[in-house]
């Protein structure tokens, strides 16, 4: 699989935005809320992400670009795992990344903890299927 991040691998659709926080689960791993359910409509891809930097955090947008940016390639580099415990187990997984730190962190520390937020998912959608 090449480690790209099509237009398809992002969350856009209203509808299961709303279904997302409404019904989906959380968790925190800091400086990550993580909401996330399985996808209850076909979507084009096998995860889906939206990814948010508040602006009460940030209120320069070239700050939450930047962030959203290290975020973005964090993910683009360690999916493929999801990506394979999902295609294993025939599932489709929306979620969404919330950054809640007050501070702009390196990019070694938020590929640090995307790949934790990964593994859980991972560990979340085996107890399903086991």
């Amino acid at each position: 699989m090449k480690q790209t991040f099509s237009k398809k691998e992002r969350l856009v659709r209203q509808r299961l935005i709303t279904g997302l926080f409404a019904d989906g689960s959380s968790f925190h791993c800091s400086p990550f809320r993580i909401t996330w359910q399985f996808s209850p409509f076909p979507i084009p891809a096998p995860v889906q992400i939206l990814i948010s930097v508040p602006k009460k955090n940030f209120h320069h947008a070239v700050h939450r670009n930047l962030i959203r940016r290290k975020i973005r390639e964090a993910y683009r580099l360690n999916k493929q795992q999801l990506h394979d415990s999902l295609l294993g187990n025939n599932r489709q997984l929306l979620f969404a990344v919330y950054y809640t730190s007050k501070e702009i962190l390196p990019f070694e520390i938020i590929q640090g903890k995307i790949i934790l937020l990964l593994q859980r998912l991972i560990e979340e959608n085996e107890k399903v299927t086991g």
